[in-house]
């Protein structure tokens, strides 16, 4: 293993990456459509801060509108915060934790063509467990995943003088 291969490795392991879910909404590639139970989808779905939604659907006949709650739960089309609408297949990413409502303009959102989520702040990022057995008993260390950072990070620059400056 080369000394540019071991570097990469390092930096990789700096990273702290957030992750992301795309959520074809009605659970299928053209379900943004009437007759979709999307309150009964909705709840089997956990939305985080950094999530898209996808809507796939015929723009012809339908489109996506954020709305307010007043103008979810009544239907109102005119004075939305966002038209989603771009070609069919379109995406919006829920970037707040908040709730977001969503209708179909054009008399569909009386049909059942609305959706309201609810999205999360982004969890944590997750403890790393690494076991540690001395020659007396066995013990297991849990490190915060910021101290492993900077455990890596001082490696790191302890590995680099060794190579490059011994």
């Amino acid at each position: 293993m080369g000394i540019r291969t071991i570097w990469a490795l390092l930096m990789m392991m700096m990273i702290i990456e957030v992750e992301s879910s795309l959520h074809r909404v009605g659970g299928g590639k053209y379900n943004w459509k009437p007759d979709v139970n999307f309150s009964d989808w909705a709840n089997h779905q956990r939305f985080y801060s950094g999530d898209w939604l996808y809507f796939g659907f015929d723009r012809t006949r339908h489109n996506i509108l954020q709305v307010n709650k007043s103008s979810y739960e009544q239907c109102i089309d005119n004075d939305f915060i966002f038209n989603v609408t771009r070609g069919g297949r379109d995406v919006f990413q829920l970037l707040q934790p908040k709730p977001y409502y969503f209708i179909c303009g054009r008399g569909y959102c009386l049909k059942g063509m609305k959706l309201s989520v609810n999205v999360l702040p982004q969890p944590p990022p997750s403890t790393t467990t690494v076991p540690i057995i001395p020659a007396s008993t066995a013990n297991t260390l849990i490190i915060d995943s910021n101290a492993f950072t900077i455990a890596t990070t001082i490696l790191t620059v302890f590995i680099y003088k060794a190579l490059y400056f011994d």
